[in-house]
């Protein structure tokens, strides 16, 4: 698998492919060559006396001093290693490299004034699967995720600490020399060019949009197997009632999900006619209304992610008539936002899952199924203490969902008075992703269970299919067991579609 980067960019799609699938990157030509051209340029600006940010002067609260030229060079190593400050836990291997690629097609624009060789040696680092030592707290998600991102910087030069292709730490020095990879002694303008992004925030937005598109589609079969378990009606999914009468795309999409899904029950057949419930709790009834609310949700944040892809984010910036100019396009706020509304959007659709498996265990409401699904209620406990654990998740997620984005903590001696916290925004969204695949999971093994003590009455084939593929890790109603393994089983296996 190989991705081209090029000066206009890259996909979602080649994020993904670096970060999870290992794609070999290759720099166009093109971006070869624009790199060239800008650097010239600012090789002229180094030897000037007039001050230019970055380059012949300090940085932050200290731009006001200017560097004399023959400390020029030092300037930029210095600003690396200060700039390596992270504390914490080492953040996970496909964040890495999805801040690392994006960091890359920036350089490959070519108004970031780095040499060729940088943007190469960058490439060669993640095409040898070397992976820098990222720690989780640095990053207030302003001025670029600097922490983070001069961590990595710190290997490009043949320094700081990483992980080798087999995921073991070893001196970044033998890491480098294995893979034939030369450190890069950075000159004027390149430190910034390496820090000042907001690759970290965009790329655990991309990895999370790509989580959760897997996960919505799951999330609909699952509800839908819910409605099928607890004896509830497709006839609220038709799309007349979606559609036509509230036309927003995502619920549309989850309804038609359900719908189909449904297709062929002969358990919902079995009450469609005769049935003294008149409507199914909310719960089940609008389901459609809450998954289809989270992929609008994600559809707005998607928008949001394709923007800045196609952005250039350093500080200061090469334009294309040649000008060296500062700005503020490193500043977090539109990435921190839809992580902050993702955040909100997951916990709430989990919410909605945990009251639907709640429902399963209750006698007075499952109609007609056994005390917490047990197979001897009283010997046994059945799911009651799975509902405990959903619950704990729900609960999280919500604590979770409190917004990052509001907050924000003045530093460099007030010079970066303002800041989005888009890395942890991005953090806690990561966490809540994974914790919604848990809360599923659980909804997962009440349905097939609720579902299959409906018998003989036959499943859809769709939700059939899905309880036949559990099955294959999870057994089916028995005494009481391991269930702490059932719900990894589950968990994993929603991880693995």
């Amino acid at each position: 698998m190989k991705v081209v980067i090029s000066t206009s960019g890259m996909s979602f799609g080649d994020v993904i492919a670096i970060a999870r699938h290992n794609a070999q990157i290759e720099i166009s030509a093109e971006s070869l060559d624009a790199m060239a051209r800008t650097r010239a340029h600012i090789e002229r600006l180094a030897v000037s006396e007039s001050p230019v940010y970055g380059i012949s002067t300090g940085f932050g609260a200290l731009a006001q001093r200017h560097i004399p030229i023959d400390s020029r060079v030092q300037l930029q190593k210095s600003l690396i290693r200060s700039h390596a400050a992270g504390m914490g836990d080492p953040v996970e291997r496909e964040v890495v490299r999805a801040l690392m690629a994006l960091r890359l097609k920036t350089m490959c624009s070519g108004q970031t004034g780095v040499r060729p060789e940088v943007a190469q040696t960058y490439a060669a680092i993640l095409n040898a699967g070397i992976t820098p030592r990222v720690l989780e707290y640095g990053s207030l998600g302003c001025s670029g995720d600097l922490a983070p991102l001069a961590h990595c910087a710190m290997v490009l030069m043949g320094e700081g600490r990483a992980f080798g292709p087999d995921g073991v730490e070893r001196p970044v020095a033998e890491l480098l020399a294995k893979a034939g990879i030369t450190p890069v002694e950075l000159r004027e303008k390149e430190g910034l060019a390496l820090i000042n992004g907001t690759d970290g925030m965009l790329g655990m937005l991309i990895l999370a949009l790509a989580d959760l598109d897997v996960l919505l589609d799951q999330a609909d079969i699952i509800a839908a197997m819910s409605v099928e378990g607890q004896m509830g009606t497709d006839q609220v999914f038709r799309s007349a009632l979606h559609e036509d009468l509230r036309p927003h795309p995502g619920q549309a999409t989850s309804a038609r999900n359900m719908f189909e899904a449904l297709r062929g029950s002969e358990i919902v057949a079995s009450h469609r006619h005769g049935d003294g419930v008149v409507q199914d709790a909310y719960s089940l009834r609008c389901a459609p209304q809450v998954s289809g609310a989270v992929r609008d949700t994600m559809a707005h944040a998607r928008l949001v992610a394709e923007r800045e892809l196609a952005s250039v984010i350093d500080n200061p910036v090469v334009l294309s008539d040649g000008e060296v100019t500062s700005n503020g396009n490193f500043h977090g706020a539109p990435v921190a936002y839809v992580l902050d509304f993702l955040a909100i959007a997951a916990t709430d659709l989990g919410s909605i899952s945990e009251r639907r498996t709640d429902r399963f265990l209750d006698v007075s409401r499952n109609r007609g199924l056994p005390h917490f699904l047990a197979n001897d209620a009283g010997v046994d406990s059945g799911l009651m203490i799975a509902q405990y654990t959903q619950a704990a998740l729900v609960s999280e997620n919500k604590r979770l969902s409190v917004p990052a984005s509001v907050d924000s903590i003045p530093s460099s001696a007030m010079q970066e008075d303002h800041v989005s916290m888009g890395w942890h925004a991005a953090r806690k969204l990561r966490k809540v992703v994974d914790n919604l695949r848990r809360i599923l999971a659980v909804e997962l093994i009440a349905a097939a269970r609720a579902v299959e003590l409906r018998a003989p009455l036959k499943p859809a084939p769709v939700t059939g299919e899905l309880i036949s593929i559990l099955r294959e890790r999870v057994p089916g109603m028995g005494p009481d067991r391991d269930l702490g393994e059932e719900l990894v089983q589950a968990y994993e296996l929603l991880l693995a579609k």
